[in-house]
């Protein structure tokens, strides 16, 4: 089945400041803020939330087909996406602009102060999916260009595409009216408590509401778990324990890309958020977002009590 994933592809550069932010911000002159921080250096990281949940996707025996823009310094990025054997014919190269990137420091206490600059992630992909690419497709519509966000629900509803509607970072971009037509035409529409509350209100609907609006409704609640609600009522998803966690970025995206694999296979809807769910684990147990390993066996034999294995 051909898996469509469009999104952000951006660098994840992080520096780590050996202090703590507070001890350098004077609360009463926050009107000339003016700081400099010495970090201990800094560490690239592939990201975004189309190369995230493709990589998950592709430790887990799929090849999906990104469908993002990346810029003039893709190359350390391309050569590694071509490592994991997925094919660059969805992404639109940009030459004039940087790849999105992220610039993250963080001081001792974990507290961070991100910039982001979009880059090329400001242009639509532009890819075409023709009907002859439909033949049992099934697609992810996560965070990134806002005009690909609006216009890919519409061409994937009119080639009969399910596809997963995820918004989050994107929500304050998007009109109430925007994300309420996204996700009507979801067959799964799926954010963390936070986004949710965001979703309620920039539509102006209720929880409830926004729950009805497609065919199924899955909230994350990191630790806590995931709750998915479909016609057939609500049903609970516990979390999968962890040995140690290192750093939770990039476990909802690892999440999303067990969910798509497990309803790809054919697997009910809470065994294929139990997918998720175990995707993530594995994910949190290393610092960056496509660092994590596993072997299908030792995703499959890892929990046993808690998730068994389904296939």
């Amino acid at each position: 089945m051909r898996i469509y994933v469009s999104g952000s592809l951006a660098y994840d550069r992080i520096m780590s400041f050996p202090g703590r932010f507070a001890d350098h911000i004077l609360p009463d002159k926050l009107h000339i803020l003016n700081v400099c921080f010495l970090v201990d250096g800094l560490a690239e990281k592939f990201g975004g939330t189309a190369g995230n949940i493709a990589y998950n996707l592709v430790l887990l025996g799929k090849s999906p087909l990104i469908l993002s823009a990346a810029g003039k310094d893709f190359g350390a990025y391309e050569t590694h996406l071509r490592k994991l054997g997925l094919s660059l014919e969805g992404i639109r190269h940009v030459d004039e602009e940087f790849t999105a990137g992220a610039y993250i420091t963080t001081d001792r206490d974990d507290n961070q102060i991100t910039g982001f600059n979009p880059g090329a992630m400001r242009q639509p992909c532009t890819y075409e999916i023709g009907h002859s690419q439909t033949g049992g497709a099934m697609a992810i519509i996560g965070p990134g260009n806002l005009q690909d966000m609006t216009t890919l629900p519409e061409r994937f509803n009119a080639l009969n595409i399910p596809y997963i509607f995820d918004p989050g970072q994107q929500i304050p971009a998007l009109t109430g009216d925007q994300l309420r037509k996204c996700i009507a035409g979801a067959h799964i529409f799926i954010s963390n408590d936070y986004e949710m509350e965001m979703v309620c209100k920039s539509t102006g609907l209720t929880k409830a509401e926004v729950t009805d609006l497609p065919n199924i409704c899955i909230t994350t609640l990191g630790e806590k778990g995931s709750v998915c609600r479909n016609g057939q009522g609500l049903q609970e998803i516990d979390a999968v324990p962890v040995k140690e966690v290192k750093d939770p970025t990039g476990a909802g995206d690892a999440y999303r890309a067990g969910l798509l694999c497990g309803l790809v296979d054919g697997m009910e809807l809470a065994a294929a958020c139990r997918m998720g769910a175990r995707a993530a684990a594995f994910c949190v147990e290393q610092h960056g977002t496509q660092e994590h390993r596993f072997t299908l066996d030792e995703f499959w034999s890892r929990y046993p009590l808690h998730l068994g294995d389904p296939r």
